[in-house]
């Protein structure tokens, strides 16, 4: 079904003790405000408004299921929105989006997040000719496996880890963000809930074989977001990839770019069979910490800087 063209809160909207500034984003799931609280911090505040479900129409704030059909849908998803909620509240880790509020209103839930100023990982892949600098690379996604860690320690996966959804602060810290495709591993029917996935970071798991969810499935779009930083573009999507897999390892197509342990392991995190990943973030949290134990800064030879440079113009 088409998403619905829903309206998003007005700019200066009072919502409970928070006043809306502008629309600062949102897809097919939910729209991102920018808010100041009581206080005058800012805020970013989520609201639940899947648009193939819901409509709501200009002059109105108020959220309505766009059928009698799609009403059950979209309460379920009320539900599931409104527990990782109060699950996400209970997590207090410097790398990961710190969840300060939820609550019901207009029909629907919203939750309260820390405003995080940066950039993200995509802008900064995008700002950057060169290839990224591995010790970078280590540095970021070792501090990140930290928060994600805490994140299934609480049952709870992501389900959407891509570039876009994680903010590198000033001091090269980073912080994952937009838990708006999260599920409760232990609780939640998953087969129930709205699948939600962006290609080419998603695994495959996400597209047919929901029951198979994991801790393996976050850890496949890790390295798939690892694999952009390499290549400066996603890997094909992983239904594109079971049908006929066209995707050339990264140990073959950027050797000498980068160190082979850490090829390596992009490689293993982005096999299509579940069972062939790493299945914790532990593991792969460990071999990057020895990367950087047992090896200096890896500098690109000059042959594979060239090669490099002519495959992009071609």
């Amino acid at each position: 079904m088409a998403t619905q063209p829903n309206q998003a809160l007005p700019n200066g909207y009072r919502l409970n003790e928070y006043t809306i500034v502008r629309k600062i984003g949102g897809g097919g799931f939910s729209m991102v405000y920018l808010a100041r609280d009581d206080t005058n911090q800012p805020v970013a505040i989520k609201e639940y408004l899947p648009g193939a479900l819901v409509l709501r129409t200009e002059g109105s704030v108020l959220v309505q299921a766009n059928s009698s059909e799609n009403n059950a849908i979209f309460r379920h998803g009320l539900k599931c929105f409104f527990e990782e909620g109060r699950a996400l509240a209970r997590i207090n880790h410097p790398n990961v989006v710190r969840v300060t509020n939820f609550f019901r209103a207009n029909d629907t839930v919203y939750m309260v997040m820390r405003f995080e100023q940066g950039k993200t990982l995509q802008r900064h892949i995008t700002s950057i000719k060169e290839p990224m600098r591995e010790s970078f690379i280590r540095s970021v996604f070792v501090q990140l496996l930290n928060g994600l860690r805490e994140v299934h320690a609480h049952k709870i996966l992501h389900l959407d880890i891509k570039p876009s959804n994680i903010y590198i602060h000033a001091d090269g810290s980073p912080v994952l963000i937009d838990f708006g495709a999260a599920r409760h591993a232990l609780t939640y029917d998953f087969q129930a809930a709205s699948p939600m996935y962006t290609p080419g970071f998603a695994a495959p798991e996400q597209y047919n074989q929901r029951e198979r969810l994991g801790p393996w499935t976050d850890i496949y779009s890790v390295g798939a977001t690892l694999y952009a930083c390499i290549v400066k573009s996603p890997p094909p999507p992983a239904d594109q990839r079971q049908d006929k897999d066209k995707l050339i390892p990264v140990s073959k197509t950027h050797a000498g770019l980068f160190s082979k342990e850490l090829l390596e392991l992009v490689d293993s995190m982005l096999k299509l069979n579940y069972t062939e990943r790493p299945q914790s973030v532990f593991v792969v949290q460990k071999k990057l910490i020895e990367m950087a134990r047992t090896s200096r800064e890896h500098k690109p030879s000059l042959l594979a800087l060239i090669k490099d440079r002519i495959s992009r113009r071609i």
